[in-house]
């Protein structure tokens, strides 16, 4: 398979305006495809570069490397631009000019001042695919409220449905919780990319577009179940919202996610189970009543896989077709031999840091794995610089 095949979009240029997020991982994501990413920033740096947690360095202190940065920005350039001052917006402007998409988080009141509000990037570039990601979007009565991950897992509905399953069994007088990480900005993050590739798709026909992202929708269409169940009178809860069966299971030595949703995986689900006689009851060949029947059949399951250990249990219930896997810590996952196959992870150059281990994408294309263009830059970094001095 030829480079070209597998960078669907060697070529295209992106510029990345990203102080957050979800705007970072939009271009990143277009970036691993194979799209020449440039990140604009201000003379200060991305404000992204001093988010914690630090990655340890080679000496044994501090690197003063972003962790969240370095995956964000692996394979993009760096150029800072003063657009604050005033001096630098013909520069971005010619840079915005040699782009095809340009992706901006600049909160909506100070794009104008910047030169960065819709008509005036519009008249000066009628071809380029303008993304806006913000986190309730750039129209509306919301348009002009901030808001950090928190407020956005919240604010689309998913936080209030955690913890749930076995976390709020065992913590039944839990709040609700934040998911760990990034995930509601990452969700916004996604819908960017894809509205860029949509643009991208329509641009021949009808020129460049202005898109308008939400990261508080994107996160809505994650919940989209417990949101159509609106209309038939159920308002899903924590408490409530859990798999009928299943979920997650303690074993003798961790836990295993088992999840069965076809016939096929329960009828595997039984034999693993050593074919019981409660699980042979015909009322449960119907799914219905297994649903029904739910928390029973779970208290069977966990008595059986608490005297066992998860290997065993991962390694029986695959031949079997059930669809289980071990709950694993960052050091088991980057040692997994399944994620070396499918090259999950690629060593990149982390200034301060050393060679790391870096997740390129959580998809490949065609079969194939993709690459990172290199680790995250310094600031004002640009790789078109090096190769024109090599040049």
């Amino acid at each position: 398979m030829s480079e070209e095949e597998i960078r669907p979009l060697a070529g295209l240029r992106v510029v990345a305006h990203a102080s957050g997020v979800a705007a970072a991982y939009a271009a990143r994501l277009l970036g691993v495809l194979g799209a020449r990413v440039l990140l604009a920033e201000p003379p200060e740096g991305s404000a992204l570069r001093r988010e914690p947690p630090f990655l340890p360095g080679q000496d044994g202190g501090e690197s003063g490397m972003s962790a969240l940065f370095a995956y964000l920005a692996a394979g993009m350039d760096s150029e800072v631009f003063d657009l604050a001052g005033g001096q630098d917006h013909a520069r971005l402007a010619a840079r915005l000019g040699e782009a095809d998409v340009f992706i901006d988080d600049t909160p909506l009141a100070d794009r104008a001042a910047l030169g960065l509000d819709e008509a005036a990037v519009a008249g000066r570039h009628p071809d380029l695919i303008h993304v806006s990601v913000l986190p309730f979007g750039a129209s509306g009565p919301k348009a002009g409220w901030t808001g950090e991950d928190l407020i956005v897992q919240h604010a689309s509905g998913e936080g209030n449905l955690l913890p749930n399953g076995l976390a709020v069994e065992m913590f039944p007088d839990r709040p609700p919780l934040k998911i760990f990480g990034h995930f509601g900005t990452m969700q916004g993050g996604i819908a960017a990319a894809l509205g860029a590739l949509s643009a991208l798709w329509a641009r021949p026909g009808c020129g460049g577009q202005y898109v308008d992202i939400s990261s508080q929708d994107a996160g809505l269409a994650v919940g989209a179940f417990a949101i159509q169940r609106l209309g038939d009178g159920s308002i899903e809860h924590r408490v409530e919202r859990s798999f009928r069966y299943g979920g997650v299971i303690p074993c003798a030595d961790g836990h295993v996610e088992l999840l069965t949703l076809e016939q096929r995986q329960w009828d595997g689900l039984v034999d693993l189970l050593g074919r019981p006689d409660w699980a042979l009851d015909p009322a449960l060949g119907d799914p219905l009543e297994r649903s029904r029947q739910g928390p029973m059949i779970n208290g069977h399951i966990r008595a059986w896989a608490a005297v066992r250990k998860v290997d065993d249990i991962v390694d029986a219930g695959q031949k079997l077709g059930v669809p289980l896997a071990r709950y694993k810590t960052p050091e088991e996952i980057l040692a997994d031999p399944q994620c070396r196959h499918r090259g999950l992870f690629q060593p990149v150059v982390v200034a301060g840091a050393g060679v790391l281990d870096v997740l390129v994408s959580p998809f490949h294309f065609d079969g194939a794995s993709l690459a990172l263009a290199g680790g995250p830059p310094a600031l004002g970094e640009s790789r078109r610089e090096a190769e024109k001095v090599e040049g």
